[in-house]
C-alpha cells in the first residue's frame, strides 16, 4: 500500500450555520493528481487552503507528514519585483540558493585553510544533491514551456505583464518540485500551447501528489486521474478523469432517486395495507406489524446540487446582411514590435469565429481595431450596416460602479429596458430576487462577468464580441455559454485559450502566431487535425 501524503479527519467548514462541507474524510495518496470542483462559492479554494494550512477549519484536521516538502502557486509577485527572472524561479529550491551564496561568500575569503576546504567540500556535495549544476538550465525550460521568452530570463520580474509575473511563480512552484503541489487556476493567464505544455509536465515530469483548482474542462480531463467533488455539503472523490466523473455521477444520482422511489412505493403498499384492513381484528396484528415496518423504513431525501447553470440565451432584434465584416490587409504594431501584417478576412452571417494563438500576438488588439477603440495603423475594415454589436471586453470592471446595484447599474448601461427585462436578465444569470439589490462591490469576479452578460441580453445584438470571455466563470457557467453561443443565430467573433469553448463554438479558426496569421473554415479539431497530420 502506497504511504498516505494527506490525511483529512472530520474536516468542516462552517460561515455562521451555512456548511461548505462538514465533516469529510480522505485520504489523498502520492502520485495520484486530485482536481477539485464545485459550483463558484462551493469551498474549492477554502479546501487548497486547508490543505495548505493557510487555514484553520471550523472542526476537523489535515494531517501532512512533518517532512514533506509543500509547494503552492501564490499570486505573490511584488516581493520579487527587483529580481530577475531566472532568480526567482531558483527561489523555488531556497536550501540551493542559501548553499550558492554561501559558496560564493566562502570563495572571497583571501585565506583559504583546511576548515574552508571541508566547508566548500561540503557546499559543492549540497548543491549536487539538489541538482544545483543544472538548475538554470532546468528554470529556463519551465520559463519557456510557460511562454516566457529566453531574452527575459535575465530581466527584472517588473519588466512583465501581470499575467506574465504570475507564470513566473509558477515556474517557481514546478521548480521546487514539491512531494505535494498545490495549485490554484493554474492555467489563468496562460495561452493554449502552454496549457498543452503543463498538462504534459505534470503528467510526465511531476512525481508527487498534486492537488489543483481550476475552471479549464479540457485540462481537468487530461491532467486529473481522481476528481474531487464538493457538492452536497461533502466532498467527494470519483477516480478517473472529469468526463468519467460526470458519468458516474449522474449514475449514483439516478440510484438514489431510484432508491427512494422504491422505499416510497413500498411504504405506499403497506399504508394502503393498514388503511384497508387496520380496523378488522382478524388482521390486526398484521397491519400494526407494517406500521412498525414502516417506522423503520429511513426516508433521507435528496439534496439540491450546489450546481446551477446560468442561462445564456442571446436574443437579437433583426438578423444582418450576408456579409457582416471584411477587413482587408490590417498591419499594426505596438512600439518596434509588429503585432500582424496584411492581415485579411471576411466574416459571413452565422459565422462563429475563434481567434486563437500565444500571449502577445495582438488577439485582444484586433478585437479593439475591429470595434473602433484603437485606430489600425494601416489597412481597412467595413461591417454591414445591418450589424449591431455587443462587447465583452477583457478588462470589463471598469465598466462598472461599484457603488451601484446590479438593478440600477443595468438599467443605466442599456436605456430604454424595463425593469422587467432588467430583472429577467439577471434571473438567466443566477441574480433572483433581492440579489439585484446587492452593490456591485460585493461581488465575485465570476458574477461581475455574469452581470455583462446580462447586459448584453438586454441589448440584443447580432453580432457579439468577446474577448476572454471564460476567464471568471466555473464550469457550469462555461458549459452554459458554450451552448448559448452554439444557439445563437447571429455571428460571434470570439478571443480565447478555453479549448473546451473552441471546440464546442468555433465554425472558423484565425491562428495568429508571430507577424503570420491563418484563417480556416472548421471547426478547432478539424483545424487541429489537418495542421497535426
Amino acid at each position: 500500500m502506497p504511504t498516505i501524503m494527506i490525511n483529512c479527519n472530520n474536516l468542516t467548514i462552517d460561515f455562521a450555520g451555512r456548511y461548505l462541507f462538514k465533516e469529510v474524510n480522505l485520504n489523498l495518496l502520492p502520485r495520484n493528481r486530485y482536481a477539485i470542483i464545485g459550483a463558484n462559492g462551493a469551498g474549492k479554494s477554502t479546501f487548497l487552503k486547508l490543505l495548505s494550512q493557510e487555514e484553520q477549519a471550523s472542526t476537523g484536521s489535515v494531517d501532512i507528514p512533518k517532512k514533506a516538502v509543500l509547494g503552492m502557486l501564490k499570486q505573490d509577485h511584488f516581493r520579487y519585483e527587483n529580481e530577475r527572472v531566472i532568480d526567482v524561479v531558483l527561489d523555488g529550491k531556497p536550501q540551493l540558493i542559501q548553499a550558492f551564496r554561501a559558496k560564493e561568500e566562502l570563495l572571497t575569503k583571501e585565506e583559504f585553510g583546511e576548515a574552508e576546504c571541508n566547508l566548500l567540500g561540503e557546499l559543492e556535495e549540497q548543491i549536487a544533491q539538489l541538482q544545483g549544476y543544472s538548475a538554470e538550465s532546468e528554470a529556463q525550460t519551465i520559463l519557456q514551456g510557460l511562454g516566457i521568452p529566453i531574452e527575459a530570463h535575465t530581466g527584472p520580474l517588473s519588466a512583465l505583464s501581470g499575467g506574465y509575473k504570475l507564470r513566473v511563480l509558477l515556474a517557481q512552484a514546478l521548480f521546487k518540485n514539491p512531494d505535494i503541489l498545490l495549485l490554484d487556476e493554474p492555467t489563468n493567464h496562460l495561452d493554449i500551447v502552454s496549457i498543452i505544455w503543463l498538462e504534459k509536465f505534470l503528467i510526465e515530469k511531476y512525481t508527487g501528489l498534486l492537488i489543483f483548482v481550476s475552471h479549464d474542462k479540457q485540462f481537468i480531463n487530461t491532467t486529473a486521474n481522481v476528481i474531487l467533488d464538493i457538492d452536497y455539503e461533502t466532498i467527494t472523490p470519483y477516480p478517473g478523469n472529469f468526463d468519467n466523473f460526470m458519468n458516474k455521477k449522474a449514475e449514483a444520482l439516478l440510484q438514489m432517486e431510484q432508491e427512494l422511489a422504491n422505499k416510497q412505493e413500498k411504504i405506499a403498499a403497506m399504508q394502503s395495507f393498514v388503511d384497508r384492513f387496520g380496523a378488522k381484528a382478524s388482521k390486526a396484528k398484521q397491519a400494526a406489524s407494517r406500521m412498525k415496518m414502516i417506522e423503520r423504513i429511513e426516508i433521507t431525501d435528496i439534496k439540491n446540487s450546489s450546481r446551477v447553470a446560468p442561462n445564456f440565451a442571446f436574443p437579437s432584434d433583426r438578423p444582418t446582411g450576408k456579409l457582416v465584416l471584411e477587413a482587408k490587409e490590417l498591419s499594426h504594431a505596438y512600439g518596434d514590435r509588429t503585432l500582424f501584417m496584411n492581415l485579411s478576412f471576411i466574416i459571413q452571417r452565422g459565422a462563429k469565429l475563434a481567434v486563437i494563438g500565444p500571449n502577445g500576438v495582438g488577439k485582444s488588439t484586433l478585437l479593439k481595431i475591429l470595434l473602433d477603440q484603437v485606430q489600425v495603423e494601416i489597412g481597412d475594415y467595413k461591417w454591414t450596416e445591418t450589424a449591431k454589436i455587443g462587447y465583452f471586453a477583457q478588462d470589463f470592471h471598469h465598466l462598472l460602479d461599484p457603488n451601484q446595484s446590479l438593478l440600477q447599474w443595468l438599467c443605466d448601461a442599456v436605456p430604454g429596458s424595463s425593469e422587467m427585462a432588467a430583472r429577467k436578465a439577471l434571473g438567466q444569470m443566477l441574480f433572483s430576487g433581492a440579489d439585484a439589490n446587492k452593490k456591485i462591490k460585493v461581488l465575485s469576479g465570476g458574477e461581475c462577468a455574469r452581470l455583462i452578460f446580462a447586459k448584453l441580453f438586454l441589448e440584443k445584438c447580432n453580432v457579439l464580441v468577446l474577448d476572454e470571455p471564460t476567464n471568471h466563470l466555473d464550469l457550469e457557467a462555461i458549459e452554459g455559454l458554450a451552448d448559448g453561443l452554439r444557439e445563437f443565430t447571429g455571428t460571434v467573433i470570439f478571443v480565447s485559450h478555453n479549448r473546451f469553448l473552441i471546440s464546442n463554438v468555433a465554425n472558423h479558426i484565425l491562428a495568429m502566431d508571430r507577424e503570420s496569421f491563418e484563417v480556416y473554415p472548421g471547426t478547432y479539431d478539424e483545424y487541429n487535425n489537418r495542421t497535426s497530420a
